[in-house]
């Protein structure tokens, strides 16, 4: 026979211990209201007034101490601040003739060096276009610069003798030695590659070429980089306008020839667009 689910199961056989109300009260927390704070108020012992005034002296005298502590180190000399924060002042261009890399670069390829410039204890110098491949190869084989770090350019569209600086940036890790050359090409003109010197030139070239418009001669593979194949415009030149143009030939080819679409100024390409 099951038990029924309602009848109740046994408990604890021996019943809790009557309490009565004394012991209640006891277990109960005391009370905390204004009643205990009056009294502890009324349990604190006051102050006489020679008391209370020795604490103000005493704490007047902690303040003057603080104080003459503070002048105290105020009057010793603070420490000397790095030059860039004592007078910060831009750094200056300077000749750079005497640097031994321009000097054994000019002693081993008369005319090569046109100018060598020193701003920021950094070297850059100038050297004919025609002459590039020579140049890096020197600094490689004989100069020790066996690592390319890049090759950008500058735009200066107002220049009259010459708008671009192509520019190699090499470096040496026997002792960490960088140095820069800097080349002039007026718009149109193409230079030597140097990826027969340093292979990492391919895609640096290749970036030049994509973002400015400069042809870089006997380059394996000339084609853009960054953009695609079709579009119009070099972006890092300073004609080209600031809020872009429509050039979505390889994007929108029902629309656009292959080399097409808007090129020229903002307004060009606002006429286009409507």
């Amino acid at each position: 026979m099951s038990e029924d689910n309602n009848t109740p199961r046994p408990t604890d056989p021996t019943p809790p211990a009557e309490s009565n109300g004394e012991e209640q009260a006891e277990s109960r927390p005391q009370d905390t209201g204004d009643a205990a704070t009056t009294d502890a108020a009324a349990a604190k012992p006051k102050l006489s007034d020679e008391e209370k005034a020795a604490k103000v002296a005493a704490a007047k005298a902690k303040a003057a101490a603080r104080a003459a502590e503070k002048a105290k180190e105020s009057d010793q000399p603070a420490e000397p601040k790095p030059p860039w924060e004592e007078k910060p002042v831009p750094p200056e261009h300077a000749d750079a003739g005497d640097d031994p890399d321009v000097q054994a670069l000019a002693a081993a390829l008369p005319e090569a060096v046109l100018g060598a410039d020193r701003y920021a204890d950094e070297v850059t110098v100038t050297v004919p276009a025609e002459r590039i491949v020579e140049v890096c190869r020197h600094l490689k084989e004989e100069g020790g610069f066996h690592f390319l770090v890049d090759v950008t350019a500058v735009d200066w569209p107002e220049r009259e003798d010459g708008r671009f600086d192509v520019l190699y940036w090499m470096h040496r890790h026997s002792d960490s030695r960088r140095l820069r050359l800097r080349t002039v090409l007026a718009d149109g003109d193409g230079i030597a590659s140097v990826t027969g010197v340093w292979r990492t030139a391919n895609w640096l070239e290749r970036e030049v070429y994509d973002m400015f418009g400069i042809l870089f001669e006997g380059h394996p593979a000339l084609e853009r980089i960054l953009t695609w194949e079709g579009f119009n415009g070099h972006p890092l030149r300073k004609d080209f306008p600031v809020e872009g143009i429509d050039t979505g030939a390889a994007v929108y080819p029902d629309v656009y020839p292959p080399g097409a679409g808007p090129v020229g100024d903002a307004e060009d390409s606002k006429e286009a667009s409507k």
